[in-house]
């Protein structure tokens, strides 16, 4: 069994104060049925099968990536035993599980130093819906190479992507992007910070056969990147000297993008980032990637957008999205409110992550 990490020497015993831990866990396997179901006719090794507070113990969560089993805290450790019981019960349920891989994200113990490598070479590899992914679990202090409450993103693009211009913001390894142009999207552009997730992401298209003519991997902060596409100039903005004196702060470089509309744009952007060229606020400033990101999009295109911040209403932020397209002079409606698969339940049906389908 690989840990991952080294488990804290200070762990919250209070981690299981009600039903025994083998108890919530078959719990939650039974309640996965009709999912396995289905993933057993798609041919798919990648979903959730413990998820959180829903299922009885907060922060933790326990995925399957292929022969891998990534078990995480957010909140809490995990005892030694609590994590070989973990790996006995599923083992048992999933004899194609090699890996037990835990990594304890609490805060006491959470590794997340910038590590931004990833091997691409004898890659693990899983699959979802048909579609082949580089799922290594073993790197710490990063999040997974797929995200798994994204299936039903990615299952979207599948189903509608056929002949259309695709722009994907905020990309990471690029699997909404992998899934558009399996589906037949004339051109996909992929647009992240991150050169080695964009790797990841060329690797899956490579893998499953995809035509990389039809694709561009663009490493861009997605500020200038998008104000190009819009046609909005990046100003440079003004510094403070020591003296009193203003001064205009120099930017970095960054890839050169003509002005150009899509007939799908995708975001799903970080809760909070910043850099030179802007910052990234879903709770306070969605507004600020919106404008530009429709001014992106194609007269009667869709807009696929995300806001994983539970305590955003939905409603109110629907209503903020209607008035930054009423300001631009742009007319959209919600065509369609995509809900995660069974694999990650919610208290009362309003999940933290919130796609939008909307029709522009």
């Amino acid at each position: 069994m690989d840990r991952g990490v080294i488990l804290s020497e200070h762990v919250i015993s209070e981690l299981l104060e009600g039903e025994p831990l083998k108890e919530l866990l078959e719990k939650a396997w039974n309640n996965r049925q009709s999912l396995f179901q289905q993933v057993k006719q798609d041919g798919g090794d990648c979903y959730r099968v413990f998820h959180g507070t829903v299922e009885g113990i907060q922060g933790l969560s326990i995925d399957c990536y292929g022969p891998q089993l990534l078990v995480q805290s957010f909140h809490h450790s995990i005892l030694p035993s609590q994590l070989l019981d973990i790996s006995a019960f599923y083992r048992a349920k999933l004899p194609s599980i090699q890996n037990v891989v835990y990594h304890d994200r609490s805060a006491k113990s959470s590794r997340r130093e910038s590590n931004d490598t990833y091997e691409t070479s004898d890659s693990i590899e899983g699959s979802e819906l048909g579609v082949a992914y580089q799922v290594d679990v073993k790197r710490l202090g990063q999040d997974p190479l797929l995200f798994l409450d994204m299936r039903v993103g990615r299952q979207w693009m599948l189903d509608n992507a056929k002949g259309k211009s695709v722009l994907n913001l905020f990309s990471y390894t690029c699997g909404i992007g992998t899934c558009a142009a399996k589906a037949g999207a004339k051109t996909v552009w992929n647009i992240d910070f991150s050169e080695s997730a964009l790797a990841v992401g060329e690797h899956n298209a490579l893998i499953n056969g995809l035509d990389l003519e039809a694709m561009r991997f663009i490493s861009s902060d997605c500020f200038p990147a998008l104000k190009q596409l819009a046609g909005i100039p990046i100003k440079v903005r003004q510094k403070r000297l020591k003296n009193g004196r203003m001064a205009k702060a120099s930017l970095p470089a960054y890839p050169s993008l003509p002005k150009k509309q899509f007939d799908v744009v995708f975001m799903d952007p970080p809760r909070w980032a910043k850099s030179v060229f802007g910052t990234v606020d879903l709770v306070r400033d969605y507004q600020s990637l919106f404008k530009p990101a429709l001014m992106a999009t194609k007269l009667g295109g869709q807009m696929i957008v995300c806001n994983n911040v539970a305590k955003v209403d939905r409603d109110v932020w629907i209503s903020q999205l209607m008035r930054c397209a009423e300001k631009l002079g742009r007319n959209i409606k919600v065509e369609d409110v995509l809900q995660p698969y069974e694999d990650f339940p919610s208290f009362d049906g309003n999940p933290p992550l919130k796609i939008l389908v909307l029709r522009v």
